[in-house]
């Protein structure tokens, strides 16, 4: 679930129950199946899943997890076919939102996210009626919080790997890339010994929208709780300006 760059949410990411893991679970490995059904099976001959091997071990997905669903799709364990699907639309007070889905029924799936997004206040609309608020950008999250890498070490190193820009806020340092070389950065801060909270590439807003009223606050996080806990959504980005959470 990624809003923004803002990363508020590394805490609640951490603190996830052992039910959402096994949901981020299932989700990131029926990326993979598909990963190694388009690509094959050798993450060195398969970028794609390098890529997302590398999410994986960033959601704390066990390495023995990670072999035996590349075995399992490899050897055609798993009979579903699944299709990308991307869909746009309109929470509360506007905020628009973007669902990236895998699915084995498109008429299931949007079917699915209509009633949600009209149970909470919102409606889903035609492709491209929001993207254009977004660009795509390589993100990648460094824990910092036993200080462990100083400002300058971080500058240098993402220099060297070829990344755009970084921030570095207190335990946490993000650092952006264009999608184009997202790749060859994480690689090559996985070479100087990196491990990352996130390393994708994400949908990033333009423009953020805030919601006053708390009764269509609780409806907008209704609706992303709902998409989270669709199994055929994989991604959920979105342009609402959360408040910052509490210590």
């Amino acid at each position: 679930m990624s809003g923004h760059s803002k990363w508020s949410t590394i805490k609640r990411k951490k603190e996830k129950t052992d039910a959402q893991k096994g949901k981020i679970f299932t989700k990131i490995g029926r990326e993979i199946s598909v990963a190694v059904r388009e690509g094959g099976a050798d993450p060195a001959n398969n970028g794609k899943l390098r890529d997302l091997i590398a999410k994986a071990k960033a959601n704390n997905v066990p390495n023995d997890n990670i072999d035996r669903i590349i075995k399992k799709a490899a050897g055609d364990g798993d009979k579903n076919t699944y299709v990308d699907m991307v869909y746009e639309g309109y929470g509360p007070c506007g905020v628009a939102v973007i669902v990236e889905a895998l699915t084995d029924n498109k008429n299931r799936t949007a079917g699915d996210l209509r009633h949600y997004f009209d149970k909470c206040g919102g409606n889903l609309g035609q492709t491209g009626c929001v993207s254009f608020m977004f660009s795509e950008k390589g993100i990648i999250v460094i824990d910092n919080e036993d200080e462990k890498y100083t400002e300058d070490q971080i500058m240098e190193d993402c220099m060297e790997a070829g990344a755009d820009d970084f921030e570095f806020s207190g335990s946490i340092v993000e650092i952006t890339t264009d999608p184009a070389v997202f790749r060859e950065v994480r690689e090559a801060l996985e070479a100087k010994g990196y491990s990352f909270v996130e390393a994708d590439i994400q949908k990033v807003p333009s423009t953020y929208t805030k919601i006053e009223d708390q009764e269509l606050a609780d409806k907008m996080q209704r609706l992303l709780d709902m998409l989270d806990d669709n199994d055929d959504v994989q991604e959920v980005f979105h342009n609402w300006e959360q408040p910052e959470e509490e210590e």
